[in-house]
C-alpha cells in the first residue's frame, strides 16, 4: 500500500466513525519481511490495511491495537523470540514471537480515535445551545429537526431538514450519542427516529412522566421494548436547571460522563417553569408558535 492509498483509507475510515490505530514500524531485526518506516493501519475488529510484517507479528499488534483504543495511550512494542510471552519492561510490551522464522520486530502503536458524534434531535433553545456547547468539548455534532435550517447551527457539523428515520440511517452512522430536544415539536417522531439509528446512548429532554407516555405510545406501534427502556429520561444531571442554557449544560454533563464510562444517573424532572415558549431559538419561535403552547416537561 503507497503513503497516498494508506491516507485515503484513515479518511475513510475517519468518516465512517472507525477506530483505528496507525502502526509504524521502528525496527527490524532479520529475518523479517517488515523494514523500518513500514506502516499499517490496524481497526479494532483486527483489519490490517497496510504491511508491518507477516503473520507471526499480527496477533501481539492485534492485541495492543484494541488495548490502545481502550484507553486511548499509545505503546512501543517488541516481538521476539527470546521475549517468551508477554512482560513490561519500563515503556516497552514484550511479545515471544508467534512463529520460529526468528528476526525481531520494534513497533510503535498510536490510536487514533475519530471525535465522538453527537446526534441533536430538536431545534429548541435547549438544542440550539446543545450544538453550541458540545463541539467544545470534542463532539462532532449533527443536528436532525423537520425545517431546521443551518444558519440556526453554525457550529454543527451537519444539518439535516428531516426526522424520518429511514432518510436518517443512510446519513447517521450508528454507535453515535443521541439527544431529543425536540420539547413539544414531533417529540415522537423524534424518539422513532432515535431509536432507529442503533445509537449508544439516547437520552430525553422531558419529565419521566412524558417519557414513559411517549414511549408507551412508541411501543403499542411496534418499537423494540428493550430500546424504549434504553432512553433515558429526564436527561442530564440533577444541578437543579432551569434556564435552557442550564439544562443544555447538565445533558451535555451527562454525555460527557457516559462517554468516560461513568454512566450518569437521569436528572430529576424539568421544572414546570420551563415552557416550550421559552426553549425555542428565537428566529425560530414564529414558526413554531402552534407548538408553543405545551410545556416542556410534559406536565
Amino acid at each position: 500500500m503507497t503513503p497516498t492509498e494508506l491516507f485515503a483509507t484513515a479518511a475513510r475510515l475517519h468518516d465512517s466513525g472507525t477506530e483505528y490505530a496507525l502502526v509504524s514500524v521502528v525496527h527490524a531485526q532479520s529475518p523479517t519481511s517488515a523494514r523500518p518506516g513500514d506502516k499499517a493501519l490496524v481497526t479494532g475488529d483486527g483489519a490490517i490495511y497496510g504491511w508491518i510484517g507477516g503473520g507471526c507479528a499480527q496477533p501481539a499488534v492485534i492485541k495492543t491495537v484494541r488495548r490502545a483504543l481502550a484507553d486511548g495511550r499509545a505503546r512501543l512494542i517488541r516481538i521476539a523470540p527470546e521475549a517468551g510471552g508477554e512482560r513490561e519492561i519500563d515503556d516497552v510490551l514484550e511479545f515471544g514471537m508467534a512463529c520460529h522464522s526468528g528476526g525481531a520486530l520494534e513497533l510503535f502503536v498510536d490510536p487514533v480515535l475519530p471525535c465522538p458524534r453527537l446526534v441533536i434531535f430538536g431545534s429548541s433553545l435547549v438544542a440550539v445551545t446543545l450544538a453550541q456547547l458540545a463541539p467544545r468539548v470534542g463532539f462532532a455534532v449533527s443536528v436532525a429537526s423537520q425545517g431546521a435550517n443551518a444558519v440556526d447551527f453554525p457550529d454543527a457539523r451537519r444539518v439535516f431538514d428531516t426526522d424520518d428515520p429511514v432518510a436518517l440511517a443512510s446519513q447517521i452512522a450508528p454507535h453515535a450519542y443521541v439527544v431529543v430536544a425536540t420539547q413539544g415539536r414531533r417529540d415522537l417522531q423524534a424518539l422513532r427516529a432515535a431509536v432507529a439509528l442503533g445509537a449508544r446512548y439516547v437520552a430525553f429532554v422531558a419529565s419521566s412522566r412524558k417519557a414513559m407516555v411517549l414511549k408507551e405510545s412508541l411501543r403499542a406501534g411496534g418499537v423494540d421494548l428493550q430500546a424504549l427502556d434504553a432512553i433515558v429520561a429526564p436527561a442530564g444531571y440533577p444541578i437543579a436547571a432551569s434556564t435552557p442554557e442550564e439544562i443544555a449544560l447538565s445533558v451535555l454533563a451527562a454525555v460527557v460522563a457516559r462517554r468516560r464510562g461513568a454512566h450518569p444517573a437521569a436528572s430529576q424532572a424539568m421544572p414546570a417553569t420551563c415552557c416550550e415558549s421559552a426553549t425555542v431559538a428565537p428566529q425560530l419561535a414564529p414558526a413554531l408558535a402552534p407548538a408553543s403552547a405545551s410545556p416542556c416537561c410534559g406536565t
